[in-house]
């Protein structure tokens, strides 16, 4: 573990690196038990204390997770190295077997999105005995 003694004009706390990122503090650091981020160095103090580099890379995680890669997906891009040292054709492989994935759950919500409102164009707003939504919620606990 590096361990600082001054505080420059970089190193921001925790606290502030959550502030800045809209990453929860617990969040970040779970990212740093599962090593998806470094340890970050400490003051004399032990206090943990973050720079650009952090900062970046906590930055690119979130944005990732936005995105719905999963954390071994992030791993895997986080390397490669950076854009300065990834090669392309690695990236490429990571992103376009989560463009399948994206574009697979985007086919399924169609199809849920169809059947919605099919039922729901079926449904009045009084009170039926049977109800075609309550069917088709029931209909996945036979079988």
């Amino acid at each position: 573990m590096r361990t600082i003694t001054s505080s420059g004009a970089e190193n921001i706390s925790i606290g502030e690196l959550s502030k800045h990122s809209g990453v929860n503090i617990e969040t970040i650091r779970y990212y740093e038990r599962i090593k998806m981020l470094p340890p970050p160095p400490r003051t004399a103090s032990g206090r943990r204390v973050y720079g650009p580099t952090e900062k970046r890379s906590l930055a690119f995680i979130r944005r990732s997770r936005d995105l719905g890669f999963t954390l071994e997906e992030i791993r895997a891009l986080l390397a490669l190295g950076g854009p300065e040292r990834a090669s392309c054709a690695d990236v490429h492989k990571i992103a376009s077997a989560h463009l399948a994935s994206v574009r697979s759950k985007l086919s399924d919500l169609v199809k849920l999105e169809a059947i919605l409102a099919e039922t729901v164009a079926r449904c009045s707003e009084g009170a039926t005995p049977d109800c075609p939504v309550l069917d088709i919620l029931d209909a996945g606990r036979e079988g």
